[in-house]
């Protein structure tokens, strides 16, 4: 019977707790539901974004089984088709032209097919003509039909039978919606024509974009990269879902490990809360174990109350989360901002694997912050614990040390070793051994930082009772500060490494904006030399610098670098931001200079000889600063580019005005001598206006880490307030001793007033450094091996003052309130024994 007895009393002492102290259930099931909301969202919106991308690429692709894609949208020779439709183990083989094409101001995939081979190799391309429209046999080999996708036609508001002005490469012809490609996605935009057409009509005579291939059963790709030339790479399946993947990896991970470390942030919060409980009934515990209840009993009971908690937090963090994605992918779109998945709409797909790890992870981190403080409990002498309800600890006993020290150790030798398959997962598990190292190790920094204060008598007696309890009780202190120094650290991790990666890309814009004027051709061929000439010759431009970007694919596997063909000088070029530079390159090499994140990705040290998909032989002369182009840029020399493609148009230029020009007269000038039929398509910007809108790309970018930022602010100080009050409430008794001793209420509210600004003061100061330490490897191992940057650190050092004094003044102002309400009763009730 005593165990039943037990067993009831404490089922009677968690429903009584929970009835009693609503608040603190309520608030660390919301710590675990923001974990895991965060979490849950960002995995929903990067799976759903990479999905309707992969999905995007494998409709473009017709799902051939095997592909030769151009490595630049230079295309390469027609002739490489008759080879490959030769070759060993293809079945057929079906040439294409790929554009990007507008019709008026909407845009749109257009596809140059053959439609006899395309029908045997990837016939979800092929259009058909629907009723009522002309349904000539040879219809669909016309010069003018055009056939387009369901969202298409939906985007550009037309219909079959309709004519269209249709703009590509730099070319406008008129075109006649001949019919339907019911086989394309419904959310895909693709138009098809003859290849013919394509060729001729958009200027693409003799070049080709890519080549669909059917293989044999059996038949590998082995013999197809001999026959092919160097402006030509093999694509399959596997490739291009590496290469999708591999073009937003490392900003999803990254953001699923700040998601995560939210979450493990939430758990603190649950051990700090938890642990105060706890502590607030050790005698309960303790006389229940006198009635016969095993220790693993309390474990138990504690444990299954923290098993609630991650139910609720869990339960309500997956509606959150998946409210919370939905918002995202309208508000931001399947890229969260960041620019990677620019084109298509993004469809919002339940994962239920996913919801159910994240559920699981949430009942973990309630688990495990409530099991730790129970079995702290559940060791403490049933005899002691019933004469004791404050700090085990002998206060002239030292406080363990070593165990933080392993953690941080630990977490810095982590920090040191390289990237897994280009990502950062030994630089996570640093911080998590740091931030786990730091909360350790917080009995012995409170103890250390209020050991000279405890040392000084005759303070202010409010004062000096606060500085003895809180150096006496050092454990309390800890268990206090947790989640507020979790939370603290994690924001001021976050703060650092954004204000460094902020403050990096606006020194290195004001280094690359050096010009007056900066114009651009959007989506069109661009100025060949004789419009370069008229340009040149514009009243009030006293030089121009023509340069071009397109896209160039290394490796199938890999997205495309940026090839950038613009003038060097040969002592070097100041809107350049090099980092290296090599003294000498071998004999017979051009040079190239290769991006930061081009290097480092590549493996390319300056002085290598490097081979590009373009005629000549190759080596980097330096390695320059960018942090507009993740997946890495190459420079050329303008001369050098045209002489190796026979590219001479060029799509950017640099401006510089003569002295005393004006700036819009000048504008308008260049958009008049501009070609006609190139005019629409002219954007000119003024250095501010760029650096403006690249700054408020950025922000857009890490607008999900400031909101994890945010998130962080408002769970530190939830946490001060909840740890603060629930303490005060918990040491009635104390007071009411104090009281007894001639002690004023006015004076134990300014004693609880002092605790809390020094909990506060401790807590800031303990995750102001273990978040400066995170910082370290924020920016110094993660973000270059995430992104392949470097870039120094910034402190902003407003963020850093301002937590601080926000920790001070909530913990104070938290423990004045509660210290008013447990001073309110008399002071015989507060220090009786009522069992």
């Amino acid at each position: 019977m005593s165990v039943l007895s037990a067993r009831l009393a404490l089922a009677w002492l968690v429903v009584g707790e929970w009835r009693a102290h609503p608040a603190r259930l309520a608030l660390t099931a919301i710590a675990i539901a923001i974990g895991v909301a965060l979490g849950f969202a960002v995995h929903l919106v990067n799976g759903s974004a990479l999905s309707s991308f992969e999905g995007a690429l494998r409709t473009v692709n017709g799902r051939a089984d095997v592909q030769v894609n151009a490595t630049s949208p230079l295309g390469f020779d027609e002739a490489v088709y008759p080879r490959v439709a030769r070759a060993p183990g293809v079945v057929d083989a079906s040439p294409a032209v790929v554009l990007r094409a507008t019709i008026g101001t909407t845009g749109f995939t257009l596809l140059g097919l053959d439609v006899l081979r395309a029908a045997q190799v990837t016939p979800s391309l092929v259009g058909i003509i629907p009723t009522g429209v002309d349904r000539r046999s040879d219809a669909a080999f016309d010069g003018d039909a055009l056939f387009l996708s369901a969202a298409a036609l939906r985007n550009l508001r037309v219909e079959p039978g309709q004519a269209v002005t249709v703009a590509a490469n730099g070319r406008t012809t008129s075109l006649r919606i001949a019919g339907r490609l019911p086989g394309v996605a419904e959310d895909q935009a693709i138009g098809v024509v003859d290849i013919a057409t394509a060729q001729w009509k958009f200027g693409r005579i003799g070049r080709l974009d890519r080549i669909d291939v059917a293989q044999a059963e059996g038949a590998d790709t082995a013999p197809l990269p001999a026959i092919l030339p160097r402006d030509a790479v093999i694509g399959t399946a596997a490739s291009d879902a590496v290469r999708s993947d591999a073009l937003s990896r490392a900003y999803r991970v990254n953001l699923d490990m700040l998601a995560l470390v939210a979450l493990l942030t939430g758990g603190f919060l649950v051990f700090s809360a938890q642990s105060l409980s706890v502590a607030r009934r050790l005698r309960s515990f303790a006389l229940i174990r006198t009635l016969g209840l095993p220790r693993s009993g309390i474990v138990a009971t504690v444990a299954f109350e923290g098993l609630a908690i991650g139910m609720i937090g869990a339960t309500l963090g997956l509606v959150l989360g998946y409210a919370l994605a939905y918002a995202a992918l309208t508000r931001f779109g399947g890229d969260l901002g960041a620019g990677y998945f620019a084109d298509g709409r993004v469809r919002l797909t339940f994962a239920p694997v996913a919801a159910a790890g994240f559920f699981a992870l949430g009942l973990l981190a309630a688990v495990a912050g409530s099991v730790l403080p129970a079995r702290i409990a559940a060791r403490a002498a049933p005899a002691a614990a019933l004469r004791n309800a404050g700090d085990v600890m002998d206060p002239r006993a030292s406080v363990p040390w070593i165990p933080a020290a392993i953690l941080l150790a630990t977490g810095a030798a982590m920090a040191l070793l390289p990237a897994i398959d280009g990502l950062p997962i030994f630089g996570f598990a640093s911080m998590a051994l740091i931030l786990a190292g730091g909360i350790a190790g917080m009995p012995w920094l409170a103890r250390t930082l209020l050991r000279p204060l405890a040392r000084r008598s005759g303070r202010h007696v409010p004062v000096d009772l606060a500085v003895r309890h809180l150096h006496g009780a050092p454990g309390q202190a800890a268990t206090a500060l947790c989640g507020i120094v979790a939370s603290t650290a994690l924001m001021i991790a976050m703060a650092v490494m954004v204000t460094s990666f902020r403050g990096a890309v606006d020194e290195w814009l004001g280094q690359v904006l050096a010009e007056d004027l900066y114009l651009r051709i959007d989506g069109a061929a661009g100025f060949d030399p004789a419009a370069q000439a008229v340009l040149r010759a514009t009243p009030g431009v006293a030089s121009i610098a023509f340069s071009r970007q397109i896209p160039l694919t290394l490796a199938a596997d890999r997205p495309p670098v940026t090839l950038i063909a613009r003038p060097v000088a040969a002592g070097g070029d100041r809107t350049l931001v090099l980092i290296e530079a090599a003294d000498a390159l071998p004999s017979g090499r051009t040079p190239v200079w290769l991006s930061e994140p081009a290097a480092r990705i590549y493996g390319l040290r300056v002085g290598d000889a490097v081979t590009l998909p373009i005629a000549g032989r190759y080596a980097v002369a330096g390695i320059w600063r960018d942090y507009a182009r993740q997946q890495g840029a190459i420079v050329i020399r303008d001369t050098d580019y045209t002489r190796a493609t026979g590219d001479s148009t060029r799509t950017e230029a640099a401006i510089t005005l003569a002295g005393g020009a004006a700036t819009q007269t000048v504008q308008q000038a260049l958009v008049r001598r501009s070609p006609r039929d190139l005019r629409s398509r002219i954007s000119i910007a003024r250095p501010a206006t760029l650096r403006r809108y690249a700054l408020e790309l950025f922000d857009r970018s890490f607008a999900v880490t400031y909101l994890l930022e945010g998130v962080a602010i408002l769970v530190g100080l939830a946490g001060v307030a909840a740890t603060m009050s629930a303490q005060t409430i918990a040491r009635t008794r104390e007071f009411g001793m104090l009281r007894h001793i001639g002690v004023s209420k006015r004076q134990i509210v300014a004693m609880l007033a002092s605790e809390g600004g020094l909990l506060g003061l401790v807590g800031g100061i303990a995750g102001i450094l273990l978040g400066g330490i995170m910082a370290q490897v924020l920016v110094h191992v993660i973000n270059p091996q995430s992104f392949n940057w470097t870039m120094a650190t910034r402190v902003p050092w407003g963020i850093v003052a301002s937590v601080a004094a926000a920790l001070v003044v909530a913990a104070a102002g938290t423990a004045t309130i509660a210290g008013r309400r447990a001073i309110a009763a008399d002071a015989v009730r507060m220090v009786r024994e009522d069992w």
